[in-house]
């Protein structure tokens, strides 16, 4: 069985949004690669607690999650094929009753219950099922139509990008769809179909609960042509693609930008899975972030921190200028509500925050140091007389 996603982020079946993210940002530092390179253990973490967190923070996949487990993953999360295995569910419970007197599954607006137990079933071997479905209705590895792959790839940006978003073009190798073929598995002249002997169904299980279902090898056709020389009837070849991917304004070290439709081609015609890219912020040489705020350390002169002054200042979408209030000390923030970094879920943003830091001339001239023994006096406590260990 897989390991509960809840488990894996270390919170409890209801805890918040808030309490999910901050677990998976905890994790993500933890294992990313980059704190850990060559750990292939904590690489395999991080990609696991990004793929729960993908699931728990998208409300509509985690009620199926809570209600299906990890069935609801190999039903592509799709709302039509819960409803149809909660029908079958309930049939199930009550003896078989519901499937009607010629065995078949019921359709739930021309929904074919065999396709979802193709998907449900495909890949497992061992182990238990829901409701037992998998002794009811075998082991076999379905032939036909199936998901491609998802892939999984790093890309590294600037803070100033995060702050922004930007835009990255990728160079990735991935099974594609076969040009000959079109991506079916299959070319020539179709022939009757081997496995359901042209009828376009086949009957799966035994007993009341046994069922017929379309043919996946033919999708219902009761023929196929030979499988295609070039891909070996997988319909997949591989190929070295180009992807732009728009990186949204607000990521973080440890975001999953998901790029739909760009994974691994599909077999035998099935859909392509998706890209996941884990983002990595590259640190600033000035600049700090702090959730959603940034800080940016600001050098005043003393007679700018000791008069007040107007200021200009460096911000990643422009100059602003900024009033050093009289008397200020090093340390003294002065804050530009709303530009920080923008939230990456929701609305608003953060807030960015300049830090004062008073510098002394470089150069001392008897002028200069003349006016610093005059500005001693003006001193009328002991500055440090208040500092305890």
């Amino acid at each position: 069985m897989a390991e509960d996603l809840y488990q894996l982020l270390g919170v409890s079946r209801g805890a918040s949004e808030a309490e999910i993210k901050k677990a998976y940002r905890k994790l993500a530092r933890k294992y990313h690669p980059d704190v850990n390179p060559g750990n292939k253990a904590a690489e395999e973490k991080f990609k696991q607690v990004s793929a729960a967190f993908e699931v728990l923070s998208t409300p509509e996949k985690r009620t199926l999650y809570d209600e299906f487990g990890e069935d609801a993953a190999k039903m592509g999360y799709d709302p039509k094929k819960a409803e149809a295995f909660r029908a079958y569910r309930d049939a199930a419970s009550r003896g078989g009753a519901g499937f009607g007197s010629s065995g078949g599954a019921p359709d739930m607006e021309g929904f074919d219950v065999g396709d979802l137990f193709g998907e449900l079933f495909r890949n497992r071997r061992g182990g238990g099922s829901a409701g037992g479905m998998e002794e009811i209705f075998g082991r076999e590895e379905p032939e036909g139509p199936s998901r491609g792959e998802d892939l999984h790839a790093q890309v590294r940006i600037s803070l100033r990008e995060a702050v922004t978003g930007s835009e990255r073009s990728l160079s990735i190798t991935r099974p594609g769809r076969c040009k000959k073929c079109k991506g079916s598995g299959h070319f020539g002249k179709p022939e009757i179909c081997p496995r359901c002997k042209g009828t376009g169904k086949i009957r799966q299980g035994r007993g009341p609960l046994s069922m017929t279902s379309t043919c996946p090898t033919c999708g219902g056709t009761g023929k196929v042509a030979p499988a295609c020389d070039l891909c070996g009837g997988t319909g997949r070849v591989e190929e070295t693609a180009r992807v732009t991917v728009k990186i949204p304004a607000g990521v973080h070290t440890g975001s999953q930008v998901r790029v739909a439709g760009q994974g691994a081609a599909g077999f035998q015609g099935g859909s392509p899975g998706d890209l996941f890219l884990e983002v990595q912020v590259e640190p600033h040489p000035l600049v700090r972030r702090e959730g959603d705020d940034l800080y940016v350390p600001l050098p005043v002169t003393v007679p700018e921190a000791m008069l007040g002054a107007q200021v200009r200042a460096p911000t990643f979408t422009g100059e602003v200028t900024l009033t050093v209030p009289p008397h200020s000390q090093s340390g003294r923030k002065l804050r530009l509500k709303g530009q920080g970094v923008p939230a990456l879920r929701g609305n608003g943003r953060g807030d960015l925050y300049f830090e004062l830091r008073i510098l002394v001339p470089e150069k001392t001239t008897g002028e200069a140091k003349a006016a610093a023994e005059t500005l001693a006096r003006a001193y009328q406590h002991d500055v440090r007389a208040d500092l305890r260990l």
